[in-house]
């Protein structure tokens, strides 16, 4: 068949090649169907799909932060030593003095204690008062006022805290431990 007889065969049968296509009824059901299948999109679909993915961003932003804090606080830390380098001395020696008279007070039962949350809170090596001074020393590096405060801060809560275990071993001796001290002797 020639390309002629073709064009004429396509013409002569031209209503046989064009066809209307699905009724309006069959595109309403269709259109049913889909709605019916189709679920609600939202944040919670998207977490169903993709909880994963979720998962490992949640975990890499909380692991920025912790290390950001890390940094932040190495860098605290670094710079209490360049500004007072023999603050520094002293804070090693009284953090070590306190954290051990800490340790011993926590031996003794809380109700031994007789302590609210608030004054518990006042025992612990970083409080308000510590963190004030802390920054006033880094706004004001060479103030000799401030450094003698903070050296006076250790010496009190020391003090305090040597108190408080006199007290807890009169009223109710903990179980026999040997401190520090006695080990040494």
């Amino acid at each position: 068949m020639s390309e002629k007889n073709l064009e004429d065969f396509i013409r002569q049968h031209r209503a046989g090649f064009e066809e209307e296509g699905p009724s309006p009824r069959v595109w309403k059901g269709l259109e049913q169907q889909l709605k019916a299948q189709q679920r609600p999109a939202g944040v919670v679909h998207m977490l169903k799909r993709h909880w994963l993915k979720a998962a490992a961003v949640l975990v890499l932003v909380v692991n920025s932060v912790m290390i950001y804090q890390f940094l932040q606080f190495k860098k605290q830390q670094q710079d209490l030593g360049t500004i007072a380098p023999e603050l520094q001395e002293a804070r090693v020696y009284y953090t070590s003095q306190i954290e051990q008279r800490l340790d011993d007070i926590r031996k003794y039962p809380p109700e031994a204690l007789g302590l609210d949350s608030t004054a518990r809170k006042e025992l612990e090596l970083r409080n308000d008062t510590y963190d004030m001074l802390e920054k006033e020393l880094q706004a004001n590096p060479g103030n000799e006022r401030i450094r003698s405060a903070m050296v006076r801060y250790y010496q009190l809560k020391l003090d305090l805290l040597d108190k408080i275990l006199e007290e807890l071993q009169a009223k109710q001796p903990a179980t026999k431990t040997f401190n520090h001290h006695e080990r040494e002797i």
